[in-house]
């Protein structure tokens, strides 16, 4: 039987993925993140991290917090918490999250943006952006020049996995889209939008994939694994 992941993956996400490798704003993503050897050191560095909704992305990066001192930014709790602020954009940004859908981009870049400037650090975990398409052309309009980005950390994890992750996380999380409903339009938006955009990055050789499936112990020692081998022929650990 097909499941709804192999359904959307191969009416949808196949052919974006063909789409965007053909692109030539998306092709040259690489160069615009600056992902290059001349890349300026006196810039923050930026990883993104991405994954279905219950990858466990938020407890990897706070493990990698504390083995290589990044700041963990996450666009989403970024977003939940300026939707309670009371600013102008918090209703904007309820309606998004409700509906599972993506909020704009100039927005989850201004509150990244802010987060950057405001931290002490200069190496940074960026979980749950870019998103799709929009968000991508949008950091590489708003924040070329001003970051160095090293790819993506991806942990990919069955559907399934994370469909009984985050309902057991509903128990306590007090998350409004932590319900069947708002799951189910999460994930289609994760695979209508969020994959082709991952595909793309591993085109450009900017990914490191991680199987999210393990015990959260078990991931974090492969996800350590991958970065240190990743830097050890620039003769530099990526941390502290």
């Amino acid at each position: 039987m097909l499941t709804l992941s192999t359904i959307l993956f191969n009416k949808i996400t196949r052919p974006v993925v063909s789409a965007i490798s053909s692109s030539q704003n998306l092709s040259t993503s690489s160069d615009k993140m600056n992902h290059d050897e001349e890349a300026d050191e006196d810039l923050s560095t930026v990883m993104f991290v991405l994954g279905g909704p219950g990858a466990g992305k938020g407890t990897q990066c706070t493990n990698l917090v504390k083995e290589y001192g990044f700041e963990h930014l996450s666009a989403g709790d970024l977003l939940r918490a300026e939707r309670n602020s009371g600013s102008k954009d918090g209703e904007l940004i309820q309606h998004y999250i409700k509906e599972g859908k993506i909020v704009p981009v100039e927005i989850t870049i201004r509150l990244l943006e802010r987060a950057m400037n405001d931290s002490p650090k200069s190496k940074f975990l960026i979980d749950g952006f870019p998103r799709n398409k929009d968000n991508l052309d949008g950091w590489n309009k708003l924040m070329t020049g001003k970051v160095n980005v090293m790819g993506v950390l991806f942990f990919n994890c069955p559907e399934d996995v994370c469909v009984k992750r985050i309902m057991k996380r509903s128990e306590t999380s007090g998350r409004a889209d932590d319900n069947e409903e708002s799951l189910r339009k999460r994930f289609r938006t994760y695979y209508n939008e969020t994959m082709p955009i991952i595909d793309s990055f591993k085109a450009n050789g900017l990914v490191m994939n991680v199987d999210a499936t393990p015990t959260p112990d078990q991931v974090f020692e492969s996800v350590k694994k991958l970065l240190d081998n990743s830097f050890q022929s620039t003769n530099r650990r990526f941390g502290n």
